[in-house]
């Protein structure tokens, strides 16, 4: 399935002279994954406070695009430089869906007229991670596939915030973006599950 994730590897190529200057200065894989979790936070509330500051909606492509930095290298730490810990796995796996929910949550707010289906696809997100992290428990591998995993869903919203930086109204077409984006994760959440589940045979 077409997801941004694949692109991981080349992107990863780019961060190595970061990820080199940070283990120098003794930073740690569960210090970049708190940091992650803060920053999700900063974002959340300039998003939230966006209509005060049309500015703000550029935490989100910004912001965003440092969180996937962020969540790339707390893995290529931890894998590099032997880091990996029971309790890098919690905080990843934890911090990430909890930031998911953190920074979608203030659609509510700029999409009303989509409140239902802004619901629906904020508890699927939830279910897609969930449904990943399965994959190691029943067939050895965490399950990344798409459409609309992750880093599909931080595109969506980064150009999202774009839109409303230049004052394009979606609100028409609102339902049908997020309608799509919706089958999309049930289309990801449920290759996921398929896949581990072969895997487990």
């Amino acid at each position: 399935m077409i997801s941004i994730y694949k692109l991981k590897p080349k992107f990863q190529q780019i961060l190595n002279p970061l990820l080199l200057f940070l283990y120098k200065h003794k930073i740690t894989a569960n210090q970049i994954t708190i940091g992650s979790i803060f920053l999700s936070i900063f974002i959340a509330l300039l998003f939230w406070n966006a209509d005060i500051n049309k500015w703000y909606f550029l935490s989100l492509p910004i912001g965003l695009l440092l969180r996937m930095a962020f969540n790339a290298l707390d893995g290529m730490m931890a894998r590099k430089f032997n880091q990996i810990s029971k309790l890098g796995e919690v905080l990843n796996e934890v911090g990430d869906i909890v930031s998911d929910v953190i920074i979608f949550f203030p659609l509510l707010k700029f999409q009303s007229e989509s409140l239902y289906l802004i619901i629906i696809f904020i508890i699927l997100s939830v279910i897609n991670e969930f449904s990943g992290l399965l994959g190691k428990v029943i067939g050895g591998a965490r399950r990344y596939d798409g459409p609309m995993g992750k880093s599909d869903r931080a595109f969506i919203l980064g150009i999202y915030g774009l839109s409303q930086f230049f004052e394009v109204n979606i609100s028409d077409y609102s339902n049908f973006i997020f309608g799509v984006v919706t089958l999309l994760l049930v289309l990801s959440t449920f290759t996921r599950l398929k896949k581990s589940l072969n895997e487990a045979k």
